[in-house]
């Protein structure tokens, strides 16, 4: 079943909560619109294409807007005409439903 990852928050977590699983991953792998490479079911991966880079540093501000409002942040690498957005939460060293809902959030931005 298919979740609208949009309409959730993201919630502090300092540790103490499981890793998703292979099975949760995937899971919420399908509720994205569009896939975001999995790294060793630790993190998430996207690159994201513009035009230039103005457009390169809007997104970025969007991105760190939203990163704000949801109290978790990405890794953002940023190139002339793209960036690529790491997500995973630090203090499981793992992926949690936090780094999906941004990333839905994230794409929505794109």
């Amino acid at each position: 079943m298919k979740m609208d990852l949009t309409k959730r928050k993201c919630k502090p977590c300092e540790g103490g909560v499981p890793k998703l699983t292979f099975e949760e991953i995937q899971e919420f792998q399908r509720s994205l619109k569009e896939p975001w490479e999995v790294v060793d079911d630790m993190k998430i991966i996207k690159e994201f294409q513009f035009q230039d880079y103005p457009d390169v540093i809007g997104f970025v501000n969007k991105v760190a807007g939203l990163a704000e409002e949801e109290g978790h942040h990405p890794v953002m690498h940023v190139f002339f005409s793209a960036v690529k957005v790491e997500l995973w939460t630090h203090a499981i060293l793992g992926l949690s439903e936090n780094d999906f809902i941004l990333a839905a959030k994230i794409d929505e931005k794109y």
